[in-house]
């Protein structure tokens, strides 16, 4: 599934998307579409590399608004 049909999908159901993928919010204009999008940034996106980012990704799930990005730094 491409991104932009992805998101078409994912906002019908979530409010948030989480991804690892740095380019989303360059390859889609996100005022199209009623979602939010939190970007993991890291070297890669196993387990052990995400994991010291929870505690900031739960924060950013309680204040995080209709159409905002925000991406999160391992």
């Amino acid at each position: 599934m491409r991104n932009g049909e992805l998101l078409s999908v994912a906002e019908k159901e979530f409010d948030v998307l989480i991804t690892a993928d740095q380019n989303l919010e360059h390859q889609q204009n996100m005022i199209h579409f009623d979602i939010s999008v939190i970007v993991l940034v890291a070297s890669d996106n196993r387990l052990p590399t995400l994991k010291p980012s929870i505690p900031a990704l739960h924060n950013a799930l309680k204040t995080i608004q209709s159409h905002e990005i925000i991406n999160i730094e391992s």
